[in-house]
């Protein structure tokens, strides 16, 4: 097996990187990786160590994106709490899938996601924020630390569902939920796409830091080579996290969603190409 402490630190700066740059916690980028480069590791083992680069990445990521004043903490928090069932049972559960069948869920995940971010429409909330709204939207107005203002609004109930099912889908393919929580966010929630980065990492940071505990008391990191693993994705990864919140604002908030699409895209061939 590969064992580069160096190697390992690179991939962690990338994933974090990348994942912090479209707010997707590099989950999406490191599993596959990981399914590469150690062919004999279990799903359990693979997602166990996913998540805790994750949990990294997020929670760094997420002190970056808390100074340039981007993160809806009250909707963070909300859909925060709805993710940590499903990530509990999650966790449980990957303990039961097969190398093979976990393979194929993630890349053909992937494609799908891919698909629909590249040739979706663009769309605007069509009902203006002075309008009446029932009792489970929510309107914001929100100002970062250089003063551009961004006025949304979106459906709790709605998001609260999301929630669940990405914190249920999250820690078996060990991805962090990114992947699906942002073009939630941006589509369906009505979010501005720099705000639903920034609100989606915030999320990973605490769904991320739950399912990281369940797999300690599940005892999936008592292996000195998978501690070893974690420590070196774990210091990329933070330091990654930062260089990608800092040109996160750089970059226009379209180019940001179809450089996700195409890295999913990309991810999901070579996962399913290896396993058909």
């Amino acid at each position: 097996m590969i064992d580069s402490v160096w190697l390992l630190f690179v991939i962690g700066l990338l994933v974090g990187g990348l994942g912090t740059l479209i707010g997707a916690g590099g989950g999406f980028i490191l599993v596959p990786v990981l399914l590469f480069l150690y062919p004999s590791l279990a799903p359990d083992a693979i997602t166990a160590i996913s998540m805790a680069i994750v949990a990294c990445n997020a929670v760094s990521g997420t002190v970056a994106y808390a100074r340039a004043q981007r993160i809806d903490y009250k909707a963070g928090i909300q859909f925060a709490i709805f993710t940590i069932p499903g990530s509990i049972l999650g966790v449980m559960v990957t303990r039961l899938i097969s190398r093979s069948l976990f393979a194929m869920v993630f890349g053909g995940l992937l494609i799908l996601l891919a698909f629909y971010l590249l040739f979706k429409k663009e769309g605007h909330q069509k009902i203006p924020l002075n309008k009446g709204y029932g009792k489970s939207t929510q309107v914001r107005i929100l100002t970062d630390r250089k003063g551009e203002t961004y006025r949304y609004s979106f459906n709790r109930v709605i998001g609260w569902s999301i929630s669940l099912v990405v914190g249920f889908i999250s820690p078996i393919l060990g991805i962090g939920g990114g992947i699906i929580h942002v073009p939630a966010l941006i589509n369906w929630l009505q979010f501005p796409v720099h705000i639903a980065t920034a609100t989606s990492h915030f999320i990973l940071a605490i769904m991320s830091v739950v399912s990281v505990v369940v797999h300690i008391v599940q005892g999936s990191y008592q292996d000195p080579w998978i501690q070893r693993m974690v420590l070196s994705l774990g210091v990329g990864a933070i330091i990654g996290a930062q260089v990608g919140a800092y040109f996160s604002h750089r970059i226009r908030g379209r180019a940001i969603e179809r450089a996700l699409a195409v890295s999913l895209g990309l991810v999901g061939i070579r996962i399913l190409l290896g396993h058909l």
